[in-house]
């Protein structure tokens, strides 16, 4: 079973930290804020990052700089979109997403910010 694999236990984890250094640094850093890198795990490991989330409702900017920054460590780099509702803010508040991960908000939002992640440095070459 999927739950019992150290590495998606490990992942999980890494979740539960990050999730509680990214609510410290969001209110300390605002959109400046980023979270710990990902630790080397396959990503089959990702359910336990998912199970984190989804059980502790962070907030979408919490939620998209966890998801970020453990694709990041899987070299895959996505953008998190930082949206207005379309329709002004009158009935809805804000809304932060990694793009590409949820194609309706990029209908419903109109984009005013974008936040790249942290690459990592390249290899030297010899």
């Amino acid at each position: 079973m999927w739950r019992l694999r150290p590495t998606v236990l490990l992942a999980a984890a890494w979740a539960l930290t990050c999730l509680v250094i990214v609510r410290r640094r969001l209110r300390r850093e605002g959109v400046r804020a980023t979270c710990p890198a990902a630790p080397r795990l396959p990503m089959k490991a990702y359910p336990g990052v998912s199970a984190v989330i989804s059980r502790l409702s962070p907030t979408c900017i919490e939620r998209a700089l966890i998801i970020q920054s453990w694709l990041t460590a899987h070299e895959r780099y996505h953008d998190i979109v930082v949206g207005i509702p379309t329709g002004g803010m009158s009935t809805e508040t804000a809304h932060a997403w990694v793009d590409g991960f949820e194609p309706e908000s990029a209908v419903k939002y109109t984009e005013i910010h974008r936040i790249q992640p942290a690459r990592r440095p390249a290899a030297p070459q010899a």
